[in-house]
């Protein structure tokens, strides 16, 4: 009886519909890769900021710091105060705006706190509370941080007795392009920093540990001297996109999206399919429509651009548009195809792979964003 079964169960079965498998084993592998590749002194610093790119944040940091990871880096004091809370040791950067009235969670929780101007760090300072921070140096991407040129507000965050310098940082604009001009960008911006560091260190100041290199400033430029490498992509095993790099890791990807075909059905030639009759039908079809869509994180802009998933083995479209929470697919190509057969979007099935650089391309966009947005009510089952 349906009624049995509701009271055997305190909530649906992960699998009922469409949810994320994370392999806990190769974001260790990749880990250890990547440290593989870190010049001596270097220091993985783990990005789990944004549900650790969706993988979730507190499995993947316990994972890395396991395997020997000690610092990590979030986005937000909520981030940081989680990990916390779920017995998170090792050191956490955030790496944006926390407002001075959450001042209190940062002392509390042992969050260290990125400084991007000197009235931020004057307003810190005046919540009278101890705080570790990292400087940020605006070298070119004018996105945050204290402009390089502006010493008297860089040397102002020293002087401030309840904050404490622990280290200086700057983010690369176009690290991930070896278009000549970027390169040349890059090679400025860290010539830029390294200027900044020295003549705060002729002046005195201890400036602490160093940080220059997210994925692509570690897989292009690897002769920044640094003391840490902010890593968050390539933890994941894939990169944000499909262009060459200098330094080629074999990465494994960590995350796999599958879900449930709810129906399958025959149209004749001339029907059309979802919303705004975008696809029209040459010839009869073999049509399943997939317990998954755009709430869920499915770019919507992959409709209509060779959006593709993986069933039996066998590479097949997705038709028209991508709805809210449910998808379409030719299926005429899969004789066996049945509902409840599981239908792969990111992944591998039998010798076939679609990879999250795949939907990104597709998407037009980049695999940060797919995977970051793949949606709370999707469940996450660790292997």
């Amino acid at each position: 009886m349906i009624t049995d079964i509701y009271n055997e169960r305190s909530k649906p079965f992960d699998q009922g519909r469409a949810w994320v498998e994370i392999d806990l084993d190769a974001l260790s592998y990749n880990a250890r890769l990547i440290n593989s590749h870190l010049d001596s002194g270097c220091e993985l610093m783990a990005v789990v900021k944004a549900d650790a790119y969706g993988h979730g944040a507190v499995q993947a940091a316990k994972r890395l710091q396991n395997e020997g990871v000690k610092s990590f880096a979030v986005a937000t004091v909520s981030e940081g105060v989680q990990l916390r809370e779920n017995g998170l040791d090792g050191d956490i950067l955030v790496m944006n705006y926390t407002h001075p009235a959450n001042a209190l969670y940062l002392h509390n929780f042992r969050l260290k706190q990125l400084i991007v101007d000197g009235d931020y760090a004057k307003a810190l300072n005046e919540t009278g509370y101890k705080i570790d921070v990292h400087l940020s140096i605006d070298t070119g991407m004018h996105r945050e941080g204290i402009d390089m040129s502006k010493l008297d507000e860089i040397e102002s965050v020293f002087k401030h007795n309840n904050l404490n310098v622990e280290g200086m940082s700057t983010h690369f604009a176009s690290s991930d392009s070896l278009n000549p001009n970027d390169i040349a960008f890059t090679e400025m911006q860290i010539q830029r920093f390294n200027t900044t560091v020295k003549t705060f260190r002729d002046k005195g100041y201890d400036v602490g540990k160093l940080h220059t290199q997210a994925t692509y400033g570690l897989l292009n430029f690897n002769q920044s001297q640094c003391d840490y490498a902010r890593i968050g992509i390539a933890l994941y095993g894939v990169l944000s996109h499909d262009e060459i790099t200098n330094t080629p890791l074999a990465l494994r990807p960590v995350m796999s999206v599958k879900a449930i075909i709810a129906q399958i059905r025959w149209i004749d030639a001339g029907e059309s399919v979802s919303y705004g009759r975008t696809y029209i039908a040459d010839k009869p079809i073999r049509l399943a429509t997939v317990c998954i869509g755009y709430a869920d994180g499915v770019p919507r802009s992959m409709s209509g651009n060779n959006g593709e998933c993986l069933l039996h083995g066998k590479r097949v479209p997705i038709l028209g548009r991508i709805c809210m929470d449910l998808l379409m697919i030719d299926v005429s190509t899969v004789d066996s195809a049945e509902t409840g057969d599981v239908v792969t979007l990111i992944g591998s099935d039998g010798d076939e792979e679609i990879r999250c650089e795949d939907v990104a391309s597709a998407a037009g966009t980049i695999t940060n964003e797919v995977v970051c947005r793949m949606g709370s009510r999707l469940p996450r089952i660790y292997r």
